[in-house]
């Protein structure tokens, strides 16, 4: 299908091949994998792969870094993808540019050692002129000044004008040391009706003119420490294109959101704010985010990621956030997101690499309400906090919100900084964003040194060492010592007292994977004895072990004899078995919306998350063990086989999210019940588990349930135990264990029945020791004042008999103090009248705490504070007066 449409700054018609976003899709990833021998790939999950140093994946080239680096060899040298991206670096743009996103999906076709400048650059142009139709004479390209074969590459295509071929010095793309090269830009001019009116607008031009459409990264230097580069051996390709801009090119569209890939959404959004898209840039902005964010919160949530107050969780629930506060700007007040996911259906639902959106619909939904529903919650909480802030800054004469504050509003109640700014501009006030980001920072090194603790040895660069030769069998009980290494360098010998990693020529040791930890043992020599903790593998599959030196010695190439850990195995081998017997018993029991959202499988116990939105109730609990239970009762052989993944999908096989399997699998089947790809260790019969006993349940994130449990010994051990406490408690109690429900609601009632009388007790005693205090009313100015201490045992007390006295009082304030032993604690209480007049028991309160050696705060009505000397009480009440006096202007 074309359409003809004006360019004004030719005068004169151009025809364009319309696609759809999906058209333009296929085609790219058609033309490289039909045309030009690339293998396609499907698209990569959201969630790196091991590697650490990504939160997300933000590039088309992220999750192929394996490839480019040597770690991983790739399946085929050629190779083509549409990979989904998502960064947040720039959040703050979107919606106010045409280009900014979050969510997009980038185009690329990728050479491991294979093809290099010659067939990338003519590839690309042969696709943009002929495939997709784009006028050869509005294309630019843009090279780095000393890249000549680039140059001569670009002259030789057809239609390109040598003037459109531009020098930049930006042209050369490289992170620090390591593979690193010239790039190439391949712009289109959309006029100059787009454009700045600079006479000298071109190319690289800050403008909306000239649109970058793809980027051809020519990897083949390797740059040295010392800042040297040198030639690589073999180099590599790295394109990307992105898919929502070819898009808005071919599709005419001013700017990305108004293609067929986002605007759904926006009508999604526009038609539930009441709102028309393109009557106002304020509301565009809203409408733009809206649709921008939804598409990124669903395809997170797809990809498994759930909301939480760290990680890549944490940047879900911004983004969700976000969402909402342009909603409310539109004058939404109901939860609304969730609607949005019929909009992206729209847009993906029918895309392969999109598949799951549909199966998980329900899901993603409820995901997002649960969300949006908990943040308007925390809204109104946080506004109650920030508007005492604001009553205290104006009361000081303070200007500046501190830094903690704002971010405590930004951490715990899920505020956007930009909202906090907001409010406090209205107000006259700003934020400390130094302070604000000192927080922000602490934040991060705390999260950096819990991810420190739990990293493994630091693993070197071991892409010179041969592994071909490497092998694992069960049965070995003895190898030859291949590597060693520690603080991430390679050693010849480790000594008594170190730990390092360590690779065997061959091992029996099962390494950590699908959440069950790896073996443990020993490995002994002549002159050593070195104790296994764990066994991981390397990115590229190799099996390596952390180890201790207990005694001695141990040194690369020497033979060492292997200790296996038999219990430990065995009984992670029961707690690996037992969580797929769980996860079968929870879908029956529960529903088939239960997923895997994580497990940890320990020889001591297993943890299982899943997906479910509310807790599970005592019989559903109870279900769950008697049917896992029968499982092992009825001593099943379990089936593990290797087949072709299509058969294993094909018999209903469940998959674990995230993980990335080969073309055969390994399957672990209970007969009848659970069927899962797992490389895991398990028991061959299920009686062999022994016992399943839950021992907790619990939440963990909006949407994500925990079950604890254990088997075998550790089962049977907390029953006898558990059986033990009901007998001492049957003693106690004297009843017998059938009757202790019964006898604990009797006492709990009983105990209730005490609160109550000791309560009314309570308050009439308050009642007589406020109205001693009215005997002893100062005036002071327009204010009638209190100031007492009272012999009271809580906080909760002396609020309560200050509120008391101050009913009874025009325009009153109550001071009142209670001490016992080291402690004391402070009320200031003022009525509506006297906050009229100037009184604020927040300042009133910090100058009397300062005299009790503590502090507090709080608002202009109320306050409260504690201190630690009760012999200063009379000059804490003193000092409080004189303040009073102040605010009355005496």
């Amino acid at each position: 299908m074309c359409y003809t449409y004006k360019r004004n700054d030719v005068g004169r018609a151009i025809e364009l091949k319309y696609m759809t976003g999906k058209e333009l899709r296929e085609a790219y990833l058609n033309f490289f994998a039909e045309k030009k021998g690339h293998l396609r790939l499907p698209s990569y999950s959201l969630v790196p792969e091991n590697d650490p140093t990504l939160l997300l994946i933000g590039a088309g080239m992220a999750p192929l870094k394996p490839f480019f680096t040597g770690k991983v060899k790739p399946p085929r040298h050629r190779i083509v993808t549409c990979q989904r991206c998502v960064r947040t670096g720039d959040i703050e743009n979107v919606g106010r540019t045409a280009r900014h996103q979050t969510f997009f999906e980038m185009l690329g076709n990728f050479s491991f050692g294979d093809y290099f400048k010659k067939e990338a650059i003519p590839w690309a142009w042969e696709f943009l002129t002929e495939v997709i139709e784009l006028p050869k004479e509005k294309l630019w390209v843009t090279i780095y000044p000393n890249d000549d074969e680039a140059r001569q590459i670009w002259l030789e295509q057809p239609g390109l004008s040598p003037d459109h071929i531009v020098p930049l010095e930006d042209n050369f793309w490289e992170i620090g040391p390591g593979p690193c090269g010239p790039d190439s830009e391949i712009y289109i001019d959309l006029g100059e009706e787009r454009g700045c009116g600079s006479p000298t607008c071109s190319v690289g031009c800050d403008c909306d003119r000239f649109l970058e459409i793809w980027n051809l990264v020519f990897t083949q230097y390797d740059r040295t420490e010392d800042g040297e580069y040198n030639l690589l051996a073999h180099k590599n390709i790295d394109t990307g294109c992105g898919l929502e801009r070819l898009a808005s090119v071919v599709q005419n569209k001013k700017t990305n959101f108004e293609t067929d890939l986002l605007y759904p959404v926006i009508e999604y959004a526009a038609n539930v704010s009441q709102t028309e898209y393109g009557a106002d840039p304020q509301k565009d902005i809203s409408l733009k985010v809206i649709a921008d964010h939804a598409r990124s919160v669903v395809i997170m949530i797809m990809d498994g990621i759930l909301p939480s107050n760290e990680g890549r969780g944490y940047v879900l629930r911004r983004t969700i956030r976000r969402a909402i506060r342009h909603g409310r700007m539109l004058g939404i007040t109901k939860p609304f997101l969730d609607g949005a996911v019929d909009a992206v259906i729209e847009i993906f639902g029918d895309v392969k690499d999109f598949s799951e959106l549909v199966s998980k619909e329900e899901y993603i939904r409820r995901v997002i309400r649960i969300e949006e529903e908990r943040f308007a919650a925390t809204l109104v909480q946080g506004i109650d906090l920030l508007n005492e802030e604001i009553d205290t800054l104006k009361a000081n004469a303070q200007q500046i919100l501190p830094g903690e504050v704002g971010f405590k509003l930004y951490d715990t109640y899920g505020f956007p900084r930009e909202l906090t700014e907001e409010i406090l501009h209205e107000n006259g006030l700003k934020l400390d964003d130094a302070g604000f980001v000192q927080e922000m920072e602490k934040q991060r090194n705390r999260a950096r040194s819990a991810r420190a603790e739990n990293q493994a040895v630091a693993v070197p660069d071991l892409s010179g060492l041969d592994t071909s030769a490497l092998t694992e069998n069960a049965e070995v009980r003895e190898a030859n010592v291949v590597a060693i290494w520690r603080d991430g360098t390679l050693v010849d010998m480790l000594h008594d007292g170190e730990s390092a990693g360590i690779i065997l020529s061959t091992t029996p040791f099962h390494a950590e994977g699908g959440g069950q930890v790896g073996d443990a043992g020993l490995l002994l020599s002549d002159v050593g004895r070195i104790v296994i903790r764990n066994t991981k593998r390397l990115p590229d599959g190799t099996v390596y072990h952390l180890a201790y030196v207990e005694e001695g010695q141990i040194q690369r190439g020497e033979t060492v004899q292997i200790q296996l850990d038999e219990v430990h195995k065995l009984s992670s081998a029961r707690n690996h078995t037992a969580t797929h017997l769980l996860q079968a018993a929870l879908q029956r029991i529960v529903g088939d919306h239960v997923h895997q959202a994580g497990s940890l499988v320990t020889p001591e116990r297993l943890r299982f998350d899943f997906t479910n939105f509310e807790p599970l109730t005592q019989q559903q609990v109870q279900d769950i063990e008697d049917l896992v239970n029968e499982e092992i009762l009825s001593s099943i052989d379990l089936d593990i086989s290797t087949m072709p993944i299509a058969v294993a999908k094909e018999r209903g096989a469940m998959a674990l999210f995230g993980e990335k399997y080969g073309d055969i699998v390994r399957v672990v089947e209970v007969p009848n019940f659970s069927i899962e790809l797992c490389g895991g260790s398990h028991v061959s019969n299920t009686g062999q588990i022994g016992l399943f006993k839950i021992i907790g349940e619990s939440g963990v994130a909006a949407g994500v349930r925990r079950i604890e449990a254990i088997t075998g010994r550790a089962a049977y051990q907390y029953v006898s135990e558990t059986d033990a406490l009901i007998r001492t408690l049957s003693q106690r109690l004297k009843v017998k264990a059938g009757d202790l429900p019964t006898q604990v609601d009797k006492l709990i009632d009983e105990k209730k029945n005490m609160q109550e009388q000791l309560r009314t007790y309570a308050d009439s005693r308050d009642q007589a020791d406020a109205q001693k205090l009215l005997s002893d009313v100062q005036e002071i100015g327009k204010f009638h004042v209190i100031v007492g201490k009272v012999n009271v045992y809580s906080m909760e007390e002396l609020r309560n008999i200050a509120d008391l006295a101050c009913e009874k009082l025009s325009a009153g304030i109550v001071v009142l103090g209670m001490a016992d032993n080291d402690k004391v604690n402070l009320v200031v209480k003022a009525d509506q009248d006297a906050v009229a007049y100037g009184a604020h028991a927040g300042n009133i309160i910090k100058a009397a705490a300062k005299a009790v050696g503590g502090g507090g705060g709080g608002r202009p009505d109320m306050a409260q504070a504690g201190g630690k000397i009760p012999q200063n009480l009379s000059q804490a009440f003193d000092d409080a007066v004189l303040i009073i006096r102040q605010q009355a202007g005496k």
